[in-house]
């Protein structure tokens, strides 16, 4: 009996850990980078749980659930419609980690410059089997502001 609990038990460990086998590796932050640059609005929730906790940290913005965040991904899409996204690095572990990258495009609407830009930045992210659960995009707003010409250059 206790041979058999044993197995189990381990039977389920494995289970566990090969359900976040796949999220443990560049994929996820291949695919997030991928979509993104699709400028395809479903394109983009398909990586997201329903639930998705998004935030950009800069601008303030929190969105709960797809509803909210399919508002805010098209948002931004209008208002940087050639934005792209080049990844840097990323590191994913147990379902949590970074992805850092280099994020560029034309502001149209974000400020209504017609000006270039391009930043770099790291989301936080947690996992669930291969979709985001939660995404905390950080970077520096000022960067972008300066390039677009609405702040004086830095020292």
């Amino acid at each position: 009996m206790k041979r058999t609990i044993a197995v189990t038990s381990m039977c389920v460990l494995v289970l566990l850990v090969s359900s976040n086998a796949r999220a443990d590796n560049n994929a996820v932050a291949e695919n997030w980078i991928e979509v993104w640059n699709s400028h395809d609005v479903e394109r983009i929730l398909s990586v997201f749980t329903p639930d998705v906790f998004y935030e950009d940290v800069p601008f303030g913005v929190v969105n709960h659930g797809a509803v909210e965040f399919r508002a805010f991904a098209l948002g931004f899409i209008t208002a940087v419609p050639d934005v792209r996204l080049e990844l840097v690095k990323s590191s994913l572990k147990g379902g949590h980690g970074t992805i850092e990258w280099v994020l560029s495009g034309t502001d149209v609407g974000l400020y209504k410059t017609g000006r270039r830009f391009s930043v770099r930045g790291v989301t936080v992210i947690e996992v669930e089997g291969e979709l985001s659960s939660r995404n905390s995009d950080y970077y520096d707003l000022a960067t972008i502001q300066r390039q677009l010409g609405l702040l004086p250059s830095g020292l």
